[in-house]
């Protein structure tokens, strides 16, 4: 995808968009063809690092102990929950659904891992937010940064993946270039690469839907 065209593309979103008295997020929409979604290789779940960040904060909860609990803390996590906390909140669907709902990263021991996968798992799967195991030596400040610069892509019952690209209030180029990042992502889950997008569009929160070229 031509860079300059994309961030052209990006002013014309903006300027189609009627002033808010929020700050509008800008989103893509990239549709597949030719994409059989019966095979379980076509439906994926993922995660990509973009350019720029997306997101001005992130919330995320760790399932941890010990030290790696303190650091957790340390670093701004408000929640962090011990194994004790985490069989206490297997016991109410609500609270889980609540935390899912509440929280967009989820981090977690790896000795932890089989408890949430039997209390939290088909709570958090459906939403793609199972935890990611995480070492006790991790730089927790430097996992927290690159969530900000994280794109959730996921294709399960229809062919289109939406994504969160940035906002109205980022650089032209910067939110083009998170652009091209997730097309250059989606390209290495598909058998037949960019032939398999039909459409790329991009709009802000409410406004008018703008087709990208892709080549």
């Amino acid at each position: 995808m031509d860079i300059n065209k994309l961030t052209e593309a990006v002013a014309e979103c903006k300027k189609a968009s009627k002033k808010r008295k929020f700050t509008e997020s800008i989103d893509l929409a990239v549709n597949f063809k030719d994409l059989d979604l019966k095979v379980p290789s076509n439906r994926f779940n993922f995660q990509t690092t973009l350019p720029h960040p997306i997101y001005k904060k992130v919330t995320t909860v760790i399932f941890a102990g010990g030290e790696l609990a303190v650091n957790a803390k340390n670093a701004g996590v408000k929640t962090v929950l011990s194994r004790t906390e985490l069989e206490a909140l297997g016991k109410s669907p609500k609270e889980i659904r609540k935390l899912a709902k509440e929280h967009d990263f989820f981090l977690a021991e790896p000795p932890l891992m089989p408890l949430i996968a039997r209390f939290l798992g088909k709570y958090l799967a459906p939403r793609g937010k199972m935890p990611q195991p995480i070492t006790p030596n991790a730089d927790i400040p430097v996992m927290l940064e690159r969530f900000r610069r994280t794109a959730k892509l996921r294709i399960k019952e229809n062919p289109v993946v939406l994504a969160k690209v940035g906002n109205v209030k980022m650089n032209n180029q910067n939110v083009a270039e998170n652009i091209e990042a997730i097309i250059h992502a989606l390209e290495g889950k598909l058998e037949n690469g960019i032939m398999n997008i039909r459409s790329v569009m991009i709009k802000t929160t409410m406004g008018k839907s703008i087709k990208l070229e892709v080549k």
